[in-house]
């Protein structure tokens, strides 16, 4: 029992001690804590927007069918490079129930036709042999009987065209062409999947991409606080997330009218045409990033922003100027600022180079 109270008061003593060192340290960093001297000096800053998106072709096109049917063959590849016209697929078309009940009606019809010209035929020939009927007569009804049967044989064939997925007035299958010259970017389907016609109700099945990707743009959006600044033919400067050493240059080229909501927020779409490189390969589908420059000015009086004080609704501009020498105190200036990048401010007057202005600590929150 004496052993537990010596343990119990030895670990109290070490607890009081770490907690008397930590405060020492608190209180000494505290103590040491205080205003610092930021210089005003000269360096460029740049008032810029940022757009998110990615790199586009500038015309995409979908390849679709105005038939159904099912897939013969696919003669493309992803990848491949086609030019307008190349076949991409073979269908067999797909006859829709109301072709396969006219094919059929015209089967029965031929039929029925077939039978009477039999009949009259047949008839003609006992009266011929009993010669009653002119030789004239029974030619006019062997042309007749004759005539039918072709019929007949047209639409039986008819019919089972139609029923095997073939176009009579092709006799082959029919052939899906690319629309526009350029590279497959996507290939939907493979052959015997079916097909749904693109028609004015329904959008049709999408069988292949296709876009030419020597002519890329940059889509994007910007938020509604910055849409306002911009206009067409300000430069931007590209960077794209897999190519992170490289930067794409461009100038603006369309700004939307309308805006678009998206997860609560208000955004403008944006196209940015890309200058002309043959360094730098791009891919349909890389996501980035485009510092639309709005503003740039070079060797200007900067100072970081943090140590401006906005008053008025950011009409007035303060900062606390230190004085000539440490005895001197400092004191509050009003100056004019210029554009900001965010991080750095334009000190247009109110300061020049070399002068120090205060940076206090922040306050803490007890």
């Amino acid at each position: 029992m004496r052993k537990l109270w010596k343990t119990l008061i030895f670990l109290a003593v070490i607890a009081g001690a770490s907690a008397a060192v930590y405060a020492i340290s608190r209180n000494s960093k505290k103590g040491n804590e205080g205003p610092k001297l930021v210089d005003v000096t000269t360096g460029s800053i740049v008032e810029k927007a940022v757009a998110v998106g990615q790199i586009q072709p500038r015309q995409k096109f979908q390849v679709k069918s105005k038939i159904s049917g099912i897939v013969r063959q696919a003669l493309v590849e992803v990848g491949d490079t086609v030019k307008a016209g190349d076949p991409l697929f073979e269908i067999a078309p797909d006859p829709t129930p109301l072709e396969v009940t006219e094919v059929d009606r015209q089967v029965e019809s031929a039929r029925a036709s077939f039978r009477r010209a039999e009949t009259e035929y047949q008839r003609a020939v006992q009266l011929s042999r009993s010669g009653v009927l002119p030789k004239s007569d029974l030619d006019a009804k062997k042309e007749a009987y004759d005539l039918a049967h072709v019929a007949l044989t047209k639409a039986e064939q008819n019919r089972d065209l139609t029923r095997k997925g073939r176009l009579t007035q092709f006799g082959t299958e029919s052939i899906i062409r690319a629309p526009a010259a350029g590279t497959v970017l996507t290939r939907s389907v493979n052959p015997g999947d079916p097909i749904v016609p693109l028609t004015s109700y329904q959008p049709g099945t999408e069988m292949a991409t296709i876009a030419d990707m020597r002519d890329l743009i940059f889509k994007g959006t910007v938020d509604e606080i910055d849409v306002g600044k911009l206009a067409g033919g300000m430069p931007t400067r590209i960077k794209v997330g897999a190519l992170p050493t490289d930067v794409v240059t461009g100038h603006v080229s369309r700004i939307a009218p309308q805006a678009q909501q998206k997860e609560g927020a208000t955004l403008f779409d944006v196209e940015v045409e890309l200058d002309p490189s043959s360094k730098i390969t791009l891919r349909a589908g890389y996501s980035a990033n485009a510092d639309v420059i709005i503003r740039e000015k070079k060797d200007v009086l900067v100072i970081p922003e943090r140590l401006v004080t906005f008053d008025d609704g950011g009409k007035k501009a303060t900062v606390e100027l230190a004085g000539a020498s440490a005895k001197d105190p400092a004191k509050k200036i009003e100056i004019k600022t210029g554009i900001s990048d965010g991080l750095n401010v334009e000190v247009i007057s109110g300061l020049k180079k070399g002068d120090r202005v205060v940076e206090r600590p922040p306050k803490e929150i007890s």
